[in-house]
């Protein structure tokens, strides 16, 4: 039985915690992060499932040794699969742009992705199947109104996937990117949800579990040819 790796789960309608129970149900034990003083402490994901919740700052730079120090603890293995769900979000564009809100966004979005997905393939015994996803949001299909500084970095996570992939084939290792599109999660509002209805040709927005299944399937054996891709799931999202 794997041990995987999820960050940033633990809300009952955000992504990471539907990842966590599909990665769950397809066998796969499971450890994922929580936020010091964030929206949930695990506890209730960690009791349903049997799983670990790690309560870590993945803002530290010493954060990605110390969760997968963590999990090989607490579960018994290192663990062989990743998902780099977690994130952080402030609206602004140019003119509130400042190298705090910079480095408040590289931080999580990319230093701590990357130096988890690093960590992992340094410590993964050669030949031995790994999975590693990140979750983007479409930023290479078009801009992303005042959200520069969290499209700047997603956009360097995808980056990251196509030239990481051909280092880590060789160790048995895919690392790739999912864009989950419109995701409802909760924070889709009454003033914009029938806009964005309008640019669903499926008529309904897109659920966490539509996310969960695909990471799901990148996360499988069945996998094992599929690398260094960014994969559009959007439920044909109509862009302007």
């Amino acid at each position: 039985m794997t041990v995987a790796l999820v960050t940033g789960a633990g809300r009952d309608r955000e992504i990471g915690t539907a990842v966590c129970r599909a990665l769950a149900a397809a066998g796969q034990r499971v450890a994922f992060t929580v936020q010091p003083g964030g929206p949930s402490d695990g506890r209730t994901l960690a009791g349903e499932l049997g799983a670990e919740a790690i309560e870590a700052d993945l803002a530290e730079p010493s954060a990605a040794g110390a969760v997968l120090d963590a999990v090989a603890e607490r579960l018994g293995s290192p663990p062989t699969v990743l998902v780099n769900n977690a994130a952080y979000e402030t609206p602004g564009g140019y003119a509130e742009m400042d190298a705090g809100t910079l480095d408040a966004h590289y931080a999580v979005n990319v230093r701590a992705p990357v130096l988890l997905s690093c960590e992992l393939a340094r410590r993964h015994p050669r030949g031995t199947p790994g999975r590693i996803v990140c979750l983007t949001s479409g930023q290479s299909l078009g801009p992303m109104e005042g959200e520069l500084p969290y499209a700047v970095t997603k956009g360097a996570l995808e980056m990251f996937v196509r030239q990481a992939a051909p280092e880590l084939m060789p160790l048995g290792i895919t690392i790739n990117a999912v864009n989950p599109g419109v995701t409802d999660t909760g924070w889709v509002g009454d003033d914009i949800r029938e806009s964005l209805l309008e640019r669903m040709p499926a008529g309904r927005l897109g659920e966490s579990e539509d996310a969960a299944r695909l990471i799901a399937w990148l996360c499988s054996a069945d996998a094992v040819w599929v690398t260094g891709q960014v994969i559009n799931s959007e439920g044909g999202f109509v862009r302007a």
